[in-house]
């Protein structure tokens, strides 16, 4: 879950001579495109489906919410989701968009290109920090995070959680009630209206009525236990991006994960607590209003629900919420949350399995309540397809959460230091030509506009450098060519991890200065470099 957006960048100021000049140009080196990628946003399903049978009838079905999206390639933060509110937790890697060169760049001249220092620890741009010689060594001049066929473009501008319908903001944490919401709403109106005309059958058409307030009331009790876990997560100071309410229950997204193996325990318990907790007021309110009316059968239904959305959530498997209480009694054990994840999330799959064999194998032998007499062809379908969705929400969210768990296990291996280029810092007025003469003899990858007393003001774009032609470098001066920088462009050299992610995420951008805590410039940080670092640390075993 969560992105902020980014600014526009500044034409690279070449636009006019690379139109005019364009069929001078030499073809440079390919342009390397930063690939973006990321661990998908995990959800947990926020339970079951209410029973679309009445009380004193016998064809409920549990059906849980669906896992999360990972939606955004690498959103950065973890995302807590379960089969009735739960929490799964992912990172993402920053989508900054990088800046693509209106043409080609012809190619540089010895004199002119850099080397790069791609993937070694970088230092100031005095060049006092020794820097590694890198695995493929690239020029300034002819290296460019676009494809170079196309407009200079400013980074994209991050998404704001949606998802459906506003409903509100409790706690300051948005609600949205995603369209399929509407569907299942439907479904619930048409099946327990059915249901109504047999044990309510003076009602007639009203029953429909009745029905959808069922169908609403069971949500606004699914938004209680997703709001339990958004209580719990906020009390734990663990960011909470949203709440969604759809087709098989909710989903609070947790962007973090808990720090111990205790606070992941509450923080999965209470959610089936909450569940557990309604269904006695509403039994309790059952025994004081008369059984076979109207306000008796919606309580007996609601209070059922509760119960089955207690109960399915509280099974010990990833990604529901009796799985991350697995996971964290896993953790507490051997002191390894990767060896929690693992264990709940194999669980998580033999649940799987076991619901798509042996859901409507209960059913058929008549264990769940209903009669051979009631169970007909298309009943046995139903069974088989709703057993078939489940298994697959159930195996899916397992996977996904193994997934986020390597994840987190890799992400500390992301580190700004080691990720930065060397820079060299040159003048606004600085002729581009003569600026990569400097970057190549100090063996530096970016350039870092100063002012007269050495404060840095802008980025000169590798992208907008591929764009300009080299006989036009020595009349195109640096400040042309620049982002300026913003603070949130400004990033510590000690930085980390999901720490790293998330300063990256705040402002999308290509390029970022990093400095140290001194103040002083220590390089240029590219986020085609750190999503590179991120897929290489992914495809790592764990």
């Amino acid at each position: 879950m969560d992105e902020s957006g980014g600014s526009g960048q500044p034409r690279s100021g070449t636009d006019e001579a690379t139109e005019r000049h364009g069929e001078q140009r030499a073809s440079s080196a390919p342009a390397a495109g930063a690939t973006r990628s990321g661990p998908e946003r995990p959800e947990h399903p926020t339970g079951p489906t209410p029973p679309t049978a009445a009380p004193g009838t016998s064809e409920a079905s549990p059906s849980p919410d669906r896992p999360h999206d990972p939606t955004d390639s690498a959103r950065g933060a973890a995302t807590h989701s379960d089969p009735s509110s739960g929490a799964e937790d992912g990172a993402e890697v920053p989508g900054a968009s990088p800046d693509q060169a209106e043409a080609p760049a012809g190619s540089g001249s010895p004199d002119e290109a850099g080397p790069s220092a791609q993937d070694a620890p970088h230092g100031p741009s005095d060049g006092a920090h020794p820097h590694p010689e890198p695995e493929h060594p690239r020029t300034l001049a002819h290296s460019g995070t676009g494809t170079g066929t196309g407009k200079a473009q400013p980074p994209r501008r991050g998404r704001e959680p949606g998802g459906g319908l506003l409903m509100g903001r409790p706690f300051g944490v948005p609600v949205y009630v995603a369209p399929s919401w509407f569907l299942v709403a439907a479904l619930i109106t048409w099946v327990f209206g059915g249901q109504l005309d047999r044990v309510l059958p003076e009602l007639g058409a009203l029953r429909y009525l009745v029905s959808l307030f069922f169908a609403v009331a069971f949500y606004a009790s699914v938004l209680v236990h997703e709001l339990a876990h958004t209580v719990a997560a906020l009390r734990f100071k663990l960011p909470v991006r949203r709440i969604q309410l759809q087709f098989f229950g909710g989903v609070s997204e947790i962007e973090k994960e808990a720090e111990t193996p205790g606070r992941e325990f509450v923080l999965s318990f209470v959610g089936p607590l909450l569940s557990l907790v309604l269904s006695g007021l509403f039994y309790l309110a059952m025994l004081a209003v008369e059984p076979g009316t109207v306000p008796g059968v919606l309580l007996a239904g609601l209070m059922i629900s509760n119960l089955i959305v207690a109960a399915f959530n509280l099974l010990p498997g990833l990604p529901l919420d009796g799985g991350r209480m697995l996971r964290a009694v896993v953790w507490k054990i051997t002191g390894r949350p990767m060896s929690g994840t693992i264990a709940a999330a194999w669980v998580g799959r033999a649940l799987a399995v076991s619901v798509l064999i042996g859901l409507p194998l209960l059913t058929q032998s008549g264990a769940l309540g209903a009669t051979q007499d009631h169970v007909g062809g298309m009943d046995t379908v139903t069974d088989a397809l709703l057993a078939a969705i489940l298994a697959a929400i159930i195996w899916t969210g397992a996977g996904n959460s193994l997934r986020m768990a390597r994840l987190r296990e890799h992400l500390p291996e992301l580190r700004a230091r080691s990720l930065t280029r060397r820079a060299v810092p040159v003048e606004t007025s600085t002729p581009l030509s003569e600026a990569l003469r400097r970057a190549n003899e100090a063996g530096a990858r970016a350039l870092v506009v100063v002012d007269a007393d050495g404060e840095p003001l802008s980025l000169v774009r590798e992208a907008a450098i591929v764009g300009v032609p080299e006989h036009r470098r020595p009349w195109v001066a640096v400040s042309g060519l620049a982002q300026d920088l913003t603070d949130g462009m400004r990033v510590s050299a000690e930085l980390a991890g999901e720490a790293l992610l998330d300063t990256l995420r705040a402002t999308p951008a290509t390029e970022y200065l990093v400095v140290e805590d001194s103040g002083e410039i220590y390089g240029v940080l590219s986020a085609a470099d750190v999503e590179r670092a991120f897929v290489k640390a992914m495809a790592r075993p764990s």
